[in-house]
């Protein structure tokens, strides 16, 4: 079987959607809505990909006998036969636009028919006033597109962590046996990634044959122990230590930001040694530094810590906690703010919850969409209350689960839920999901009434950043962060890898003036599982499990959030 996931499967469907409501779907105009449900259904069932192929990807509920065949074909081979057909009719740069943010497959047709077929041609355009001529945009519109296009084509150069990640994943699995090591930004938890890369002990020659026909344009670096290449896109190096003895040494080299890399060779020259992805050398010869321990060893310099070695750690990582004391999936009791079929979710709370122990954590927070999200099948107090009444039975069945709603953030700063409503939740999550573009000030004083709020538990994904696809909005966030701090309102590090909110670089600054939460967001069961690209967020940040509050069982959970109230009554 290849190395396609899930994740792909369901990408896949979504991308031919919008591709055929992109083309038009001539005589047939429910093709793109069959997809689109499809990746609906099968990202709410919870088999894995391994039990969907074993059955052929039939009895899923929306998947076609059509759609099946073509999944199962796509497993098999790598190619999405629907995706590769749309593409195909389509320019690479009008496909590029999707990149931007508020452009669908409407919006982007009307682009391609007035020749504006590229990142690019779509920058122009917006100058030059042809995008606020075209009916349907306007000024405003095209005000907004130019920065977003100007933010893809700055962004176009990097990946999601995730994506990084489940490359270096799968060329470890083929490089099994010659001890391959995930290397590079993705070792070091940065929210995006430029090269993914990973490190082997084998002959050049040995690395070479394992990649053929993996990694495309496979091709050695001139003068460096490394091969790169592309896998689906991204830009990979698959670095090579021909022997054991330089290991150490080369781990090191790709195991850092490029200042580290600099300070490193810097400070060996200074004690006179010569230091490179090659090995740690001495008068020419070779030392034997199987590992990073060894060589910085060999150099009387501390080994830093893969977690701690950007500009941002130089000045503070000896006073942060010893990787072994940071915080892990594994300490994780408590999977707060997900959604469920009763918002926009795929998934029934139950299933969540059912998802959430097998995962070996202890109990499910609900967060479904409060009712001014309207779009995401918000919920009214009716049907707020019609879901706490099924949680108090779930929970009285044994069915570990807190009752909890992501409650919208008005644009005066108040809350979308009346208090007494509020008050019948185990705990709640304020989240922004409208009017991103106020003025920095209205914004954090938006932000600042709402963390300060006495029913408020979680502040979520506090700037409303979409990692290459939109920034943050503008605000004084330390300002936010203080409001925070002053009422003991936990701040949300939103595990999705689209999200990873709050940065790492402001948790840094952060920690220890206030509590995090490590929250997945999940709309689907397997969303469960992005608390580990969270979880590399706190680690960068020197987050241990007592800065965390998800890190507590169910029991001292509400206990928490009940001297929180109490303290701000």
């Amino acid at each position: 079987m290849s190395d396609i996931t899930k994740k792909s499967l369901v990408g896949a469907l979504k991308t031919t959607a919008d591709l055929l409501d992109l083309l038009g779907v001539g005589d047939d105009p429910f093709r793109a809505q069959a997809f689109r449900s499809a990746a609906r259904s099968l990202e709410g069932v919870p088999d894995e990909i391994e039990a969907l192929v074993a059955r052929d990807f039939a009895g899923i509920p929306k998947v076609g006998k059509a759609i099946a065949t073509d999944l199962a074909q796509y497993v098999q081979t790598g190619v999405f036969g629907p995706l590769e057909d749309a593409a195909s009719l389509i320019p690479a740069g009008v496909l590029s636009l999707f990149r931007v943010r508020g452009l669908g497959p409407k919006k982007i047709r009307a682009l391609w028919d007035a020749g504006i077929d590229s990142l690019e041609g779509l920058r122009e355009a917006c100058r030059d006033g042809r995008v606020a001529a075209l009916k349907g945009f306007g000024a405003k519109s095209a005000a907004s597109f130019l920065e977003a296009v100007e933010f893809a084509l700055s962004a176009q150069e990097r990946q999601h962590l995730s994506t990084a990640l489940e490359v270096v994943e799968a060329l470890c699995r083929r490089l099994d046996g010659l001890e391959p090591r995930i290397a590079g930004d993705v070792r070091r938890g940065l929210d995006t990634v430029r090269v993914a890369r990973v490190t082997v002990t084998a002959p050049p020659e040995q690395v070479q044959e394992r990649l053929a026909g993996v990694v495309e344009g496979l091709q050695p670096v001139e003068k460096k122990p490394l091969f790169a290449g592309r896998v689906d896109g991204v830009p990979v190096e698959i670095a090579y230590a021909p022997t054991p003895d330089i290991r150490g040494a080369l781990d090191l080299m790709m195991g850092g930001s490029t200042a580290y890399r600099e300070a490193l060779r810097e400070d060996a020259k200074a004690r006179g040694y010569d230091f490179s992805g090659r090995g740690l050398k001495q008068g020419g010869q070779v030392l034997d530094t199987p590992t990073e321990a060894d060589a910085m060893r060999v150099l009387g310099l501390p080994l830093r810590p893969a977690e701690y070695r950007d500009p941002e750690h130089d000045d503070v990582w000896p006073t942060l906690p010893h990787p072994d004391r940071l915080v892990t999936v594994s300490d994780l009791r408590g999977m707060l703010h997900t959604h469920s079929t009763w918002s926009d979710g795929a998934a029934s709370i139950a299933d969540m919850a059912a998802e959430t122990v097998r995962l070996g954590h202890g109990f499910l927070g609900t967060g479904d969409h409060s009712r001014a999200a309207h779009y995401a099948n918000g919920l009214s107090i009716e049907r707020l209350q019609a879901q706490l009444k099924e949680v108090r039975e779930l929970q009285a069945a044994g069915v570990p689960v807190v009752a909890g709603a992501e409650v919208d953030i008005l644009d005066d700063g108040s809350l979308d839920y009346p208090d007494e409503v509020l008050a019948e939740l185990d705990y709640v999550v304020a989240s922004v999901h409208s009017l991103f573009t106020l003025d920095a000030a209205r914004q954090t004083e938006r932000l600042i009434r709402a963390a300060s709020h006495p029913l408020v538990t979680i502040l979520g994904h506090p700037t409303g950043r979409l990692e290459l696809r939109r920034p943050g909005y503008a605000l004084d966030l330390d300002a936010v962060l203080a409001a925070c701090e002053a009422n003991n309102t936990v701040v949300e590090i939103n595990a999705n890898a689209y999200r990873l909110d709050l940065d790492w670089r402001v948790a840094l600054r952060w920690r220890g003036r206030v509590k995090f939460a490590i929250n997945t967001d999940a709309h689907v069961p397997s969303g469960l599982s992005d608390a580990k690209y969270g979880v590399m967020v706190a680690r960068k940040a020197g987050l241990t499990p007592e800065d965390v509050v998800n890190t507590l069982e169910r029991e001292a959970f509400l206990e928490f959030v009940a001297r929180q109230r109490a303290g701000r009554a």
